[in-house]
Order: structure tokens, then C-alpha cells, then sequence
């Protein structure tokens, strides 16, 4: 019998695409549940499945019914909402998973630095308070340089830096007011009242990509930001790999990046891991139960080409880590940054960009009227630029070049 599994797509997901290919791939039989429903599901029962990814204990029933008919071999979630659905769907159908307490912690940045901090792993001090308390007053008990970020939320969405009260003060009113946007609030829920404020962590800043197997970590890439990340907002841009760090910082990432795995208690399945690296330690700024975001993957091949979410496939349906190394050639991604707000008019020279010797594939995401909102309150990119070349250096010079050739033409909203 053809192996299930079941893919847990949020309907805005980038990462539907790739993992259909990878399935495909695999021989696999699919059956992807969103939390939309489709107009065709009925025409396609098998394929398609509607759940209420905040209902967990509907989504376990759900599915162990559908499983009952047709069986369920693994269960793959792609963001930190999907994954403890995963989590909990995987626990009702005895496939081997995560706990759902783990996957909660890694996915609530207040619990996270709770349990690093219990456990003895490197972070930053933090505090967290509710946001209908007087900012003026909160801004008397922190330390500054600080970040101010939501507990839930993704992509650097909500993340500022305050250098002192006043900046404090203007971080905290921002950020309460993209909590209280109606998505976000719903989403949220109680969650949506907090903000987590953290010590600023100096230093270079990495990206872990990993697999876990029974709490043993597989690193699979390490990626350097060459694009410094201090403040005021957090927009990431480049990852390059292979890292340019020295083996010995690079062993301390993994092992660091072990250890907090460890401390939320996750045993099972993909890792990204968000790390600051300085003269005294390696800090854990962020650990997630899921694989990397947007459309990054696509700069990992392993072995004669094997995508990272074919990797995440194989492991899930229990087929072991493959014996497979990334590839030998560098590779990078840049995710385009929105300059301004306002409304996508025109793109010009993708043609020119992808021209550019070491260019992969130049992806724009956002249409032509696309209303573009820049972070803090934002939580897209434009699009993704890809290269591989010889070098980290060569990778990362290419996409800075193509990006130079790329023009967003954007009104100003009216």
C-alpha cells in the first residue's frame, strides 16, 4: 500500500508547492488540510480536508476518523500553528511526534525563554507584561538596549528595539496597536494581550536548519546573515551557507542549539533555530518546531538533489535519515525587502537580475496591486532571490547585484 500522509497547509502558506513536489517525488499518497475549506473538497475526499486548526481536539477527531478509512502513515505541520495541530493528530494516530507542550513552548516566546531559562540555556533576560499596563511604567523595570516583540507572531513581525524610556514607550504603543488588529487579536488570543520585552543581544546573528530524531539533532545547514540586525526592526534579508564561522563557533551553534531543543522537550522532526553569536557565547533568540520559512528551503539540495522537505517527508514516514550532505556548492537567498508602504504599481528588471552570473531564480510573490506594508507591521517580502556559486562570497556578492537591478515601482496609498 501506497504510504498518507497528511500535510497541514495553511491557506496563505509559501510552502505548499514545494512540499506537494517533494511528496510527488516520493510516490506518496497526499492529502493536504487547510483551515479554509475548498469549493472542491467534496469532489476530492480523499485529497482534501477542512480543520479548525484551533480546535485540537476536533482536529484529532477529524482525522482519526478520516484515518480509519483511509490510514494516515505521518503527519507533516509547516508553521508553528500546523505543528502542534501535527502534534496533537500525530499522539491520537500513535505516530511518533513531538508532545504538544513542546511544540506550544517553542512556538510561545514567552514559555521559550522560561524553559531556556530553566534549563541553563544561553538567551536573553527577559520579562513579560500584559499590554494594557502603563508602558511609562513598564519602561522603569527593563534594561536598555531592549526588544519588544509579541509572544506568537512571526518573520520579525511586531520586533522593535528601544534604547531608552521615551523609545520604549513609542515600541510598546506600536506594538500594542498591531496586536489589537482584528486578525491578529483573533489569532492570538490571550496571547495577543502580552508583550515579551528581552535584553538586545549583541553580535552576528545564524540560522540552524535541523532534524530531530528520537532527541538526536541532524544539522543540516547553518546560515550566516551577513546583513547586520540591530534595530530598530528586525528584517532579515540574506542567509547564506555554507556559514563562515569557524568550525569551533560552529560546533557551539549546534550544540547550543541541541541543548534548547532538549529544554522544550521537542524529539521529533524539523528545527529552525534563530542564534546570536558574540565574543562571550552563543544566545538562543528563537527555536521553532518547523523548518525554515517563506520560500528559503529552496536553497538546500542534499545528496544528488533531495529538497529539504523530501528529507522532512522521509523522516516523518520513519524512513531514517538518509546517508545524504548538503551539496558542495555554496548557496543563498535573499528575501526582498518592502522599502515603503503603499500599493505594488510595476517590477522592473527581473530579466536584467536573473541575468547575473551565480542567479538561480528570481521570485516576485507580491502581484501588481498588492497592498505592501513594511515591517514592523508587515509580515511578507516582495519576493525571494536565489543563487549558488563557489564561494559564500560569490553567493552573497550575486544576489546583492541582482538585487541592484531589481525597481518596485509603489504609490503611496491615497
Amino acid at each position: 500500500m501506497v504510504p498518507r500522509v497528511l500535510l497541514l497547509l495553511p491557506t496563505t502558506s509559501y510552502r505548499t508547492p514545494d512540499f506537494l513536489a517533494a511528496a510527488a517525488k516520493l510516490d506518496l499518497e497526499v492529502t493536504v488540510a487547510s483551515e479554509e475549506a475548498s469549493t472542491v473538497e467534496r469532489l476530492n475526499p480523499a485529497g482534501l480536508l477542512t480543520l479548525d486548526f484551533a480546535d485540537l481536539p476536533a482536529c484529532a477527531d477529524r482525522v482519526a476518523a478520516f484515518s480509519a478509512e483511509r490510514p494516515v502513515a505521518a503527519v507533516v505541520g509547516v508553521d508553528e500553528r500546523t505543528a502542534v495541530v501535527a502534534a496533537a493528530v500525530a499522539a491520537r494516530l500513535g505516530l511518533p511526534h513531538n508532545t504538544v507542550a513542546s511544540v506550544v513552548a517553542a512556538g510561545d516566546k514567552g514559555r521559550m525563554r522560561q524553559r531556556l531559562a530553566e534549563a541553563g540555556v544561553a538567551s536573553p533576560r527577559h520579562r513579560l507584561f500584559r499590554a494594557e499596563e502603563d508602558p511609562r511604567a513598564a519602561a522603569r523595570e527593563v534594561d536598555y538596549p531592549c526588544v519588544l516583540k509579541p509572544t506568537f507572531l512571526a518573520a520579525s513581525r511586531g520586533v522593535i528595539r528601544a534604547d531608552d524610556g521615551s523609545g520604549f514607550v513609542s515600541a510598546w504603543r506600536r506594538l500594542a496597536r498591531i496586536l489589537e488588529e482584528p486578525a491578529v487579536a483573533k489569532r492570538g488570543g490571550d496571547a495577543a494581550k502580552e508583550i515579551l520585552v528581552e535584553d538586545f543581544v549583541p553580535g552576528v546573528e545564524v540560522a540552524l536548519e535541523g532534524l530531530l530524531f528520537r532527541g538526536e539533532l541532524r544539522v543540516l545547514a547553518l546560515f550566516d546573515k551577513p546583513d547586520p540586525l540591530d534595530g530598530p526592526f528586525f528584517e532579515e534579508t540574506i542567509y547564506v551557507t555554507p556559514s563562515r564561522l569557524s568550525p569551533k563557533i560552529q560546533d557551539a551553534c549546534a550544540g547550543t542549539a541541541r541543548a534548547a531543543a532538549a529544554a522544550l522537550g521537542l524529539q521529533e522532526g524539523p528545527i529552525h533555530a534563530e542564534m546570536r553569536v558574540n565574543e562571550s557565547r552563543v544566545s538562543v533568540i528563537e527555536i521553532a518546531a518547523r523548518s525554515i520559512g517563506g520560500l528559503c528551503s529552496r536553497t538546500l539540495r542534499f545528496g544528488t538533489g533531495m529538497s529539504l522537505e523530501e528529507l522532512i517527508l522521509r523522516h516523518a514516514l520513519g524512513l531514517g535519515f538518509p546517508a545524504a550532505e548538503r551539496e558542495a556548492l555554496a548557496a543563498a537567498v535573499m528575501m526582498i525587502p518592502i522599502p515603503k508602504a503603499g500599493v505594488l504599481q510595476e517590477v522592473r528588471g527581473v530579466a536584467d537580475a536573473r541575468a547575473i552570473a551565480g542567479i538561480e531564480e528570481v521570485t516576485i510573490s507580491a502581484h501588481v496591486g498588492a497592498r505592501l506594508v513594511p515591517l514592523p507591521e508587515g509580515d511578507r517580502y516582495l519576493g525571494f532571490i536565489f543563487s549558488r556559486a563557489g564561494t559564500p562570497e560569490r553567493a552573497e556578492a550575486a544576489l546583492r547585484e541582482a538585487h541592484a537591478r531589481l525597481e518596485f515601482r509603489i504609490a503611496l496609498e491615497p
